[in-house]
């Protein structure tokens, strides 16, 4: 039998990922916050050889929309971007700045990368109808991601 290896190796792979602030806290209030730790967090993704596609939220969470490098696990790139924003945040004067310890995950299909961008981008006007918790379960839902509501929210 012969077998044959591939010269190198190929990857497209699409997430998205949805965390809040510890306690869900409305710490990302002002524009200018969210704008600046939504470019600091691209900046860190590039590094990480993942492209960043869309970045947004609210004041008390974040949606990534990326790619993700052939070179890196998915937790390892999140706790990155968590934990040097979190410590950004802090030397910014945010007090009592963390993320939650967990996250959402999800993959996404080129197909509905526009339909994903379009929905981050409107964080500010769907959060004037869902919590953040809402929009949680039912992204968690339409994934068909199994949960307990008692361990969801730390």
């Amino acid at each position: 039998m012969l077998l044959y290896a591939m010269a190198q190796s190929l990857s497209h792979l699409i997430v998205h990922a949805v965390f809040s602030t510890k306690d869900r806290r409305a710490l990302l209030r002002s524009e200018e916050i969210r704008s600046e730790t939504y470019s600091y967090m691209a900046g860190i993704l590039k590094n990480l050889q993942c492209h960043p596609i869309k970045i947004g939220g609210a004041d008390d969470h974040v949606h990534i929309l990326s790619s993700l490098s052939k070179n890196i696990a998915f937790a390892e790139m999140i706790g990155r971007v968590k934990g040097s924003s979190s410590k950004r945040l802090s030397e910014k004067g945010v007090l009592g700045f963390a993320w939650q310890n967990g996250y959402g995950a999800f993959s996404v299909s080129e197909s509905s990368v526009e339909a994903v961008t379009a929905y981050i981008s409107d964080q500010a006007e769907h959060h004037r109808k869902f919590s953040y918790q809402e929009e949680l379960r039912e992204l968690l839902k339409r994934h068909r991601v199994a949960f307990d509501e008692r361990y969801l929210w730390e």
